[in-house]
């Protein structure tokens, strides 16, 4: 992704998590604002940390100062363990998290499927370690159960979805953001995987991490 990035090995309930991060360039002296987690699409439908909008989302963290870790779900690249709906991918998230986050500001980003394991991943989290930001992209809502976020936590979050994705419609993001009154970022004419867009979503984020 750029000359910063550096490969890394993981350990998960499963066996090896594949994983990569990417540094931002900071001036000498200067710390990173924290390191944020993405997780990526599904993995039985050729989801992996490499897909265009994680990237998209690790260049927006990037360019705001934090460390973007992105990794493979069990089963995917070269992590070990086998496609779990969810559960185990969970505990992959989570073991990033705490092998790679140390006790410093803590952001967590994912797309499709991966938003929806994130959203566990908050509610597990939030007891004990507050986010500084969340974003979630094309929220998978329409497929899995995604979990209410705190009401602490969505003046942090930005939720965004395209106005024409026709993988996961938005009228079923509307319908788990409704009961939560969790604002809603709409790309008008965007489908599932923005195509076009990217440039868009990436402003989108970094005008979030820099409110």
């Amino acid at each position: 992704m750029n000359a910063s990035t550096q490969k890394m090995s993981l350990t998960g309930a499963a066996g090896r998590i594949e994983a990569v991060i990417d540094a931002p360039s900071l001036a000498d002296g200067q710390s990173p604002r924290g390191v944020a987690v993405l997780a990526h699409p599904h993995p039985l439908f050729a989801g992996t940390m490499d897909n265009k909008v994680v990237q998209t989302l690790a260049r927006a963290f990037v360019a705001c100062g934090w460390q973007a870790v992105r990794f493979n779900f069990r089963g995917v690249g070269a992590t070990e363990g086998v496609y779990d709906e969810g559960r185990g991918e969970m505990e992959d998230l989570l073991a990033v998290v705490a092998q790679t986050a140390g006790d410093g500001p803590l952001a967590l980003a994912g797309f499709s499927f991966g938003a929806f394991v994130t959203s566990h991943a908050v509610a597990a989290l939030w007891p004990t370690r507050p986010l500084e930001k969340l974003v979630l992209v094309g929220t998978a809502a329409s497929r899995f159960t995604v979990a209410s976020l705190p009401p602490e936590a969505h003046e942090r979050a930005l939720v965004v979805h395209g106005e024409a994705d026709d993988t996961v419609p938005l009228a079923s993001v509307m319908d788990w953001a409704r009961p939560q009154t969790l604002p809603v970022t709409v790309i008008p004419g965007g489908g599932h995987f923005f195509h076009g867009q990217l440039p868009l979503l990436k402003n989108l984020v970094v005008r979030h991490l820099r409110s």
